[in-house]
């Protein structure tokens, strides 16, 4: 191998380097036109590691392989149609391996794929955006042992650097090749949604994919799992609307499209042993699987009495418009069901209140120097108010209070993940503030799309009298002392929002007489029937007035007092009011 030492020789020390990568990182990140920025990378590499051949190989997850995408000193007639699967050729090594691979005589290796006569030496370097294999740089030279490992390590920099920017510019060329078609799905989409009848959304769908895609029959089949068929929802047949036999599942194209999850196209029937002949004259046949959230829905399937009538365009075109009609069929098949779920839900509804109640909100246990008193009034049957008192060793106590976004019982059952989660996580976390850190975690690993949390915690000490508290975007607390309100001042993001969000800590020092007062967003913002709101200020005086009293009588005159105020409104939200007496 050549001398290591002479491969950063072109810089002087480490900040050189770096800052050559980051012109790298600048200059490659500045257009997104793909061939442009494929001349420039291989500029970039001959700068610092020579090469008499060269080439930038994509990968394809389609096509399953390597194919070169730019090359300098290759002979055309041999690359142009070369595809290199991720097993095979010193370029297929690297690309399995995600590791560079760096052959000193490739004469001696039965892995090279021979394109050049004159090579010795082949340096393939992987290039890797999001944990994903975006394509190789492959540099060769006529002299055996021409590069060394810092060689390879240093290519290795350069492709980590440029492996986004050549990602992001394959998918710019496809987003505006895409344009087009996505402007005509954006019609297609409105067509469909106008209409919750299914027999009239089917024929709507046939007569638009027609005007798109010629075909001589089209069908649409939708799973029946309990039976193990697709059932013939739909048929039209040359013009012709027809009556079809239901398919067993795994049995015809249609099948084998909704047992693998993917567009199936047979260009000659005849060739195919899966074809079953619904229709005389059938020579082509795409089948497209209609799934809502990775659950298959049915088939969309178009057939041609032309062999290899439907094209790669055609596919993509039916790849992206399979959404827009699971999604319609879906919604229409929903819409049919409606009537029978309302039945049920007053019912399920109760019996879900009773076991939240019996479940979640359980009444606060008796904890050393406090007296908790809390009462919950929901806007439906199931809050989403949440709360939870546990012991997390012998010194300290977790105190929590919060809001699920949305109510009823998916707000219900968001909130008893997160009170299960609380009582997993608390005891390995030893501040407020951590412990809502791993929450946020956990919840947005989960991503419930437009779900959020409200959440505050309070870590209570009855041995030092201390109050550790970590807000993730609850009203912050009222605390009152001999009468007087004591602000205090404690925000942070809901869980769930932010993947990296961060949380302050505030210590509330407690004496024996405070009185600390938390309550919901549905008790702040709830409207009397002039519009207005109820406010933090009307709750100051209810505090000043009763701050004295027992917890209990306490949370009763916030009630009455925005009873009062609502003077016979609506609950528009959850409404939740906990006092905290210092004892």
């Amino acid at each position: 191998m050549a001398d290591d030492s002479q491969s950063y020789a072109r810089f002087r020390d480490r900040a050189e380097l770096l800052d050559f990568l980051l012109e790298v990182s600048q200059l490659t990140s500045e257009t997104l036109d793909l061939d442009k920025l494929l001349e420039q990378v291989a500029a970039v590499v001959q700068e610092v590691v020579p090469y008499d051949v060269f080439a930038i190989l994509l990968y394809s997850e389609k096509q399953g392989g390597l194919r070169v995408r730019y090359a300098i000193g290759h002979r055309a007639a041999i690359i142009d149609n070369l595809l290199i699967p991720l097993t095979e050729g010193i370029t297929g090594a690297a690309a399995a391996s995600f590791q560079p691979v760096l052959v000193g005589e490739v004469r001696n290796d039965p892995r090279y794929i021979p394109t050049v006569d004159a090579v010795r030496t082949e340096l393939a370097v992987p290039m890797v955006a999001r944990n994903r294999l975006v394509g190789i740089i492959d540099l060769q030279s006529t002299r055996p042992n021409a590069y060394t490992s810092a060689d390879s390590a240093l290519v290795q920099l350069i492709a980590s650097r440029v492996a986004a920017s050549i990602d992001n510019a394959r998918l710019h060329r496809r987003v505006v090749r895409q344009n087009h078609s996505l402007r005509t799905l954006a019609t297609l989409a409105h067509s469909f949604s106008s209409t919750l009848d299914l027999d009239e959304l089917l024929n709507r769908i046939a007569t638009t994919v027609r005007r798109i895609i010629s075909y001589d029959a089209f069908h649409v089949l939708l799973l029946e799992p309990a039976r193990g068929v697709l059932r013939s929802r739909f048929s039209l047949c040359y013009d012709e609307r027809v009556e079809l036999d239901n398919i067993p599942l795994g049995k015809g194209i249609t099948g084998a499209a909704v047992a693998a999850k993917q567009v199936i196209r047979v260009d000659d029937t005849r060739a195919d042993a899966r074809y079953i002949e619904a229709t005389p004259g059938i020579r082509s046949e795409v089948a497209v699987p209609l799934m809502v959230r990775d659950r298959v829905l049915g088939v969309m399937d178009l057939e041609s009495r032309r062999v290899a009538h439907f094209s790669d365009d055609h596919v993509q075109m039916l790849t992206l418009l399979a959404p827009l009609v699971s999604n319609s069929i879906e919604n229409a098949r929903l819409y049919e069901e409606i009537a029978a779920r309302e039945r049920r839900s007053a019912e399920n509804l109760r019996a879900a209140r009773h076991l939240q109640e019996a479940l979640l909100l359980r009444p606060p246990p008796a904890i050393e120097g406090l007296e908790i008193v809390v009462r919950s009034r929901a806007a439906e049957e199931i809050t989403g108010d949440i709360w939870d008192f546990f012991e997390q060793d012998n010194n300290r106590w977790v105190l929590t209070f919060g809001d699920v976004s949305g109510k009823g019982a998916a707000a219900a059952l968001y909130g008893a993940l997160l009170n299960g989660l609380l009582r997993i996580l608390a005891p390995r976390h030893r501040t407020p503030s951590a412990l809502l850190r791993k929450l946020n975690e956990a919840l947005s690993e989960r991503k419930v799309q437009a779900t959020y949390v409200t959440l505050l915690v309070l870590f209570w000490e009855p041995g030092r009298r201390l109050l550790r508290m970590t807000n993730a975007g609850v009203f912050p607390p009222i605390a009152c002392r001999d009468g007087r309100i004591l602000k205090q001042r404690v925000e942070g993001v809901p869980l769930g929002l932010l993947d990296d969000a961060e949380y302050d800590e505030v210590v509330f020092e407690a004496r024996p007489g405070d009185v600390i007062l938390l309550y919901s967003d549905g008790v702040h913002d709830q409207e009397n029937p002039s519009g207005e709101a109820y406010g933090r200020g009307r709750l100051y005086g209810v505090l000043e007035r009763c701050s004295r009293e027992p917890a209990s009588a306490l949370v009763e005159a916030v009630f009455a007092d925005l009873d009062a105020f609502m003077a016979g409104a609506p609950v528009s939200d959850d409404q939740t009011v906990i006092a905290i007496r210092l004892q």
